[in-house]
């Protein structure tokens, strides 16, 4: 069987000659081993053996409990997988390469038999405050999230969208309440943050959301200033909180509150009244329509696979350009020979 067929199951990469998952949420079995791209809850699960980057280790410590065995590769570190007891014959490798996404988030390039799959999780290409740059290496084959894979997805500039913002917090203080930016606990509160550095407003961060960002600091992320939200003091402050975090008790606290829901899905229409939010700015830690197909471009493969978001208009796009695409299918179970598909193509 050639190396690097895989099955696609229950949203997951598997590769069975490699003995080896890709963001599995579920834990698979006693003897799975799985590499998580970065630790948000929906990439991440009680898995047994974990191959990540030291930042990720860090991260999915604090938000998943249980024993694991771990395994730490720094960006750019080609190693063979039998070095992790994943691979029964020489020449298997992996290596981590910066996604863009949030701190720690990584894409993985899988090479054997001569053939290389670059898997992305979650990405993004445009500079972050907060999470390395994201360096995409060319590959055979391309396996890439595109969660804004329509054309309609087209990101505004990231000063501009943070000009807005500021101005939004500016306004709500002038007018004595708390502006309250709602955002991930994990990467979106803390680019908000480092976004924040030249504002000079004072800043309160959940406790959610300052767990993870002290985690950040130790690795020497440079954020202004912050304080740990405390309800009862939040006057005169900028609070950064998770989406149904502590926003009741906030919107009950005296001064009042105006909210901001930060997401990328601010581009639809209506998308403040959908998060019950007075505001609502475009701001995201995945990549846009634009830059998926740059990333495309930039990986230069011989076959792309998408998947979650849009995958089958971004694929049927694809082909449109003239590049081999498929959307991964849904269904429990794909599996797909891609050396095989590859080897036909060389011949």
């Amino acid at each position: 069987m050639p190396a690097l067929d895989f099955e696609f199951i229950r949203g997951a990469l598997h590769f069975p000659q490699l003995r080896l998952w890709l963001d599995a949420h579920e834990r698979i079995g006693p003897d799975e081993a799985v590499f998580v791209s970065h630790a948000h809850s929906d990439h991440t699960g009680r898995h047994a053996r974990v191959l990540f980057t030291s930042p990720t280790q860090k991260l999915m410590r604090a938000r998943v409990s249980g024993d694991r065995r771990e395994y730490v590769l720094e960006f750019g570190e080609r190693r063979a997988l039998a070095d992790f007891d994943l691979h029964h014959q020489s020449g298997a490798t992996i290596t981590l390469w910066p996604a863009g996404h949030v701190f720690g988030s990584a894409m993985s390039l899988l090479e054997a038999d001569g053939l290389s799959l670059l898997y992305t999780g979650d990405f993004k290409l445009r500079a972050s405050r907060s999470a390395e740059v994201c360096q995409p290496c060319q590959a055979d084959v391309l396996v890439m999230e595109t969660t804004f894979g329509r054309p309609k997805y087209i990101l505004p500039p990231t000063d501009q969208i943070l000009t807005e913002l500021i101005v939004f917090c500016r306004t709500t203080l002038a007018a004595g309440e708390v502006p309250v930016l709602l955002g991930y606990s994990l990467g979106k509160a803390q680019e908000l943050l480092a976004s924040l550095v030249d504002s000079g407003l004072p800043v309160m961060l959940h406790e959610q959301a300052a767990k993870l960002t002290r985690i950040y600091e130790s690795f020497g992320v440079r954020f202004p200033s912050w304080r740990e939200l405390n309800p009862a003091e939040v006057a005169g402050h900028v609070v950064i909180a998770p989406p149904g975090g502590s926003l009741s008790r906030l919107r009950a606290a005296h001064p009042p509150v105006r909210v901001a829901v930060v997401t990328g899905w601010a581009l639809e229409p209506g998308a403040r009244f959908r998060y019950r939010a007075d505001a609502a700015f475009p701001l995201s830690d995945h990549a846009d329509f634009p830059d998926l197909v740059a990333f495309v471009r930039r990986v230069n493969p011989r076959k792309v696979l998408t998947l979650h978001g849009f995958a089958e208009d971004f694929a049927t796009h694809l082909r449109g350009l003239g590049i081999e695409a498929q959307a991964l299918d849904p269904r429990p179970q794909l599996e797909l020979g891609l050396s095989f598909e590859l080897g036909r193509q060389r011949a």
